[in-house]
């Protein structure tokens, strides 16, 4: 394991780098022991207060984990796909409340995605992943719903349709899609969007996963892509206007506050 000192990067964040690799590579096995402080500043020249706030970047990672006593010490971790999921979301999150992309190329990302799972859930979902979506459709259709309620049910059924397609690397990267993408397209589209548009799609995509018709199903995400982009670029070219965007009647009664982010001209999230 090796850094640069001359390097302008900062020392602690090489350290991290270098013994990730190491992880990565092999080199350093699932629940081995790691030299200590002492000995990683020595084989790094680097103070030991450097080499602690490397290992605070690891553990922050999860791909750490420090046991304290006389046979402690920090020690290789093994990654569970859940401790990987929290961490996509909050990456994700980041990214988009930051304005790192757009709102079409964050939309078109999701349903790709959603797309490509969409078929395997049809042949692999199970009766409890049916049965999330049509109780989610059925809260959805809720007249006193809230949009923040709304909004956590939608995740839900997305979350079931990705979940039933029972391949954890799929719900893995999907999981910024669904856990972070989504709620904050819904905080953008919801002053403008049709309630019973969008349960008639979850219907509709429902069904096609209650049948297994694959084809269907692609279609039915395909439709509530272009749902959600029209829903946007009506909010995003009111703004511009500096007039309030539409809302639908069926919608109910909305006191959601404005969002806190303000997209750019680009139509950034």
């Amino acid at each position: 394991m090796k850094i640069d000192p001359n390097s302008p990067a900062d020392l602690s964040a090489q350290i991290a780098n270098a013994i990730r690799d190491a992880i990565v590579d092999g080199t350093l096995i699932v629940d081995e022991r790691l030299p200590s402080e002492s000995e990683l500043a020595d084989h790094f020249e680097v103070s030991r207060p450097t080499v602690r706030e490397a290992l605070k970047r690891l553990a922050a990672q999860s791909l750490i984990r420090t046991q304290r006593g006389a046979s402690g010490g920090a020690f290789v971790n093994r990654l569970s796909y859940t401790d990987a999921y929290s961490q996509q979301v909050t990456t994700s999150t980041l990214l988009l409340s930051m304005n790192a992309v757009s709102f079409e190329t964050a939309c078109e990302a999701r349903y790709a995605m959603e797309r490509a799972c969409a078929p395997l859930s049809a042949r692999r979902r199970s009766a409890d992943h049916l049965a999330t979506m049509r109780t989610e459709i059925h809260r959805q259709s809720q007249p006193g719903l809230t949009d923040e309620a709304f909004c956590a049910s939608d995740v839900a059924f997305h979350r079931a349709l990705v979940d039933g397609a029972g391949n954890p690397v799929l719900s893995y990267q999907l999981a910024g899609a669904v856990e972070a993408m989504q709620p904050l397209m819904n905080m953008i589209t919801f002053t403008a969007r049709s309630r019973e548009a969008i349960v008639a799609l979850h219907t509709t995509i429902a069904e096609a996963i209650e049948t297994r018709d694959e084809d269907a199903s692609i279609a039915a995400l395909s439709a509530l892509e272009t749902e959600t982009l029209g829903l946007a670029r009506r909010v995003f070219a009111a703004r511009s206007a500096g007039t309030p965007a539409a809302s639908h009647p069926d919608d109910g009664e909305s006191h959601a506050p404005e969002p806190r982010f303000k997209p750019r001209k680009t139509t950034s999230i």
